[in-house]
């Protein structure tokens, strides 16, 4: 095995130089190996190493001398090993902690790690996760996809990890099987649709035979992808760096003389050059870029990575733990986040209970005022739960005690993260990822409002109108028919004598939502906003038609609470997919597949299909009037239809 670096034997003092500078160009891949237990995760890394010839020889002496005292490999040397550094591990033959390994081939050098596949250390794994661009998913081809498996691909896909490997293990011990193979595939798949992963990369191999860990392999002749070294070295990792929106927390203010005054940080995202603007947060002041300087000297260009330390043209106010940002472009900012959860700690999570937040540049007094649901990672349903447990991933609402700079994690994943610490033990209890700001649906009215009540009351306004308010939610897929529905609904009611109100979704955007776009935080607040104006005008006795997508189940279920139940109608316009795109008009199921609009629901984001709806009906197969009858009919078996005293 080598015991110098390669390539280094002759080379003098100025080709030394030339050789580690030309390293330190190479592009850096941050990855992780992670699955379930004796998956052979720690043994694919110390093949990986072993088969490059990256192993030193005195370190190889030391493996084989621990593998004949706590090996597994019989009588061969056991590569796993190498990963498995403590005690325990070694004893119990299974990875506790994260191991590192920091690596270079000629076209790319690697920091790897080994992250733990027992549920009882998932934090570990997330917290090696945080900082990787890419994971190997480690599958044994005997057992397929088990919980941990889908548990670590969950929390990689809530990390931000968009490049997935997916290695399907110990292929020897199923006879290099196609079939086996094809089946685990699939069943992944299924899985992982909704996670995000774009396309994985499915690799069959064996990691404990070296086959397709550095070279091909003879036995599996009907594959015919690279290995994964050959993988890990060409993916792209350039499409998920943030090169638009410069951040730079602030983390020292360099004083060295009276002549200079430099802002020492890390740039977070974008990129900064001499002479750009920049603005300072929470102050708001703007300044010139003077000097970008490091230990080398001065740069002309800065990305996401790079330490520096920035000089103004302007003496400004900036602090440690300040934000410097590109005008124009400044992080969302508020108290309240929204925010996905991982809790690390076994002393469990609840409601009211109050942390340290630690931000990219800021720590805070926080208090978790809500857990929204818990998730099941085997299924991905939301669980209600009033709290959380070690190892449980949960949607929060947190409040901090000062304003918060952040970005969405899926945006920044340096400004969108942080964890939260016990204030007694400093012990790190949770990392979280920021989702945006809190929505309005948790925000409590100000305690000096008092609700003004009307001088007529709701049997009055029916006895004048004919009707009992309420709110039709017609909601389906882009292009189901919801808006076509809901025009003939309010003609049909109209020609009745009754008195409704129409909520279209695309009307609603040209107006009280025209600042809101179509993430899910956004389309929370649409339905929101729709359900509160609904909620005013069944308070005048009159019908209120909502013609929207609302995609996610729990936001609806928050739309017939804010409405009321006995006021609440769903409709699910049940149209097949394949229908609405043939119908769609604007060619958005097109610009969806082809990745121009992300998180389409359907497509590219998930639409909860509603299991409880008041009512379901499908355009493909009922025509106009039939749909209508069949919600007359309801709401008039309900009593919507009738007044006060009409029988």
């Amino acid at each position: 095995m080598a015991s110098e670096l390669p390539g280094t034997d002759d080379l003098d003092g100025s080709d030394v130089e030339a050789y580690l500078a030309s390293h330190r160009q190479k592009d850096l891949l941050r990855l992780l190996t992670c699955g379930s237990v004796d998956d052979g995760k720690s043994t694919l890394i110390g093949r990986l190493l072993h088969d490059s010839q990256l192993i030193y020889e005195d370190v190889l002496a030391s493996l084989e001398a621990d593998s004949a005292a706590h090996g597994s490999a019989g009588e061969g040397v056991d590569l796993a090993l190498l990963m498995d550094g403590l005690r325990a591990e070694r004893e119990q033959g299974i990875t506790i902690d994260v191991a590192y390994r920091y690596f270079s081939t000629a076209r790319r050098t690697f920091i790897i790690a080994d992250t733990p596949g027992h549920p009882q250390y998932t934090r570990n794994m997330a917290t090696g996760a945080s900082t990787c661009d890419l994971a190997v998913i480690l599958i044994d081809a005997r057992h397929g996809v088990l919980p941990q498996t889908k548990r670590h691909s969950y929390i990689a896909s809530l990390l931000g990890i968009g490049q997935v490997v997916v290695a399907v293990n110990k292929m020897d011990l199923v006879d290099w099987s196609q079939d086996r193979f094809t089946e685990i595939c699939e069943d992944y798949r299924s899985f992982a649709k909704p996670l995000g992963f774009g396309q994985p990369y499915f690799l069959p191999m064996s990691a404990l035979l070296g086959d397709n860990v550095v070279d091909a392999s003879g036995n599996l002749g009907w594959f015919d992808g690279p290995p994964l070294l050959e993988h890990l070295e060409t993916v792209d990792i350039d499409a998920s760096v943030e090169l638009e929106h410069f951040r730079m927390p602030v983390q020292l203010v360099s004083r060295p003389d009276a002549d200079f005054r430099g802002y020492a940080g890390t740039v977070a995202s974008g990129v900064l050059r001499p002479g750009d603007e920049v603005v300072a947060l929470p102050s708001g002041l703007g300044s010139t870029v003077e000097r970008i300087a490091t230990f080398d000297g001065d740069l002309d260009v800065a990305g996401p990575g790079r330490a520096v330390t920035v000089t103004l043209v302007d003496d400004i106010d900036v602090s440690r733990g300040d934000l410097l940002v590109t005008p124009g472009s400044e992080p969302q900012r508020a108290h309240d986040l929204d925010a996905m959860v991982v809790w690390m700690s076994e002393a469990g999570a609840e409601s009211g209970s109050s942390y340290l937040l630690q931000t990219t540049n800021t720590v805070s007094n926080c208090t978790i005022r809500n857990v929204r649901h818990r998730i099941d990672i085997n299924t991905g349903a939301h669980e209600q739960a009033p709290g959380l447990g070690l190892n449980d991933i949960g949607h929060c609402v947190i409040t901090s005690d000062r304003e918060l700079a952040f970005d969405p994690y899926s945006a920044n994943r340096a400004t969108g993260s942080f964890v939260l610490v016990d204030r007694l033990t400093n012990a790190t209890v949770a990392a979280g990822m920021i989702m945006g700001a809190a929505s309005a649906w948790d925000r409590t009215p100000d305690a000096a409002l008092v609700r003004q009540r009307s001088e007529i009351s709701d049997a009055e306004r029916a006895i004048r109108f004919g009707q009992q308010p309420c709110t039709i939610l017609l909601t389906g897929l882009t292009a189901a028919g919801k808006s076509t529905l809901a025009t003939a609904l309010e003609r049909e009611l109209f020609d009745r004598g009754k008195v409704s109100i129409r909520l279209d979704g695309e009307n609603v955007r040209m107006g009280i939502s025209r600042d809101l776009g179509f993430s899910t935080q956004e389309r929370s607040e649409n339905l929101r906003r729709v359900s509160e104006v609904a909620r005013l005008v069944n308070g005048q006795g009159l019908i209120a038609i909502a013609a929207m997508v609302a995609p996610d189940r729990d936001v609806r279920q928050r739309a017939r609470d804010l409405v009321g139940a006995d006021r609440y109608v769903e409709v699910f316009v049940d149209t097949p997919i394949e229908v609405c795109r043939e119908r769609d008009p604007h060619g958005l199921y097109a610009m969806a597949d082809s990745g121009e609009i992300p998180r389409f629901p359907g497509v590219s984001a998930d639409f909860d299909r509603p299991t409880d709806a008041d009512l379901r009906v499908d355009t493909s197969t009922q025509d106009v009037d039939e749909c209508i009858d069949a919600i007359v009919r309801m709401l008039t078996e309900r009593g919507f239809l009738r007044g006060q005293n009409t029988p």
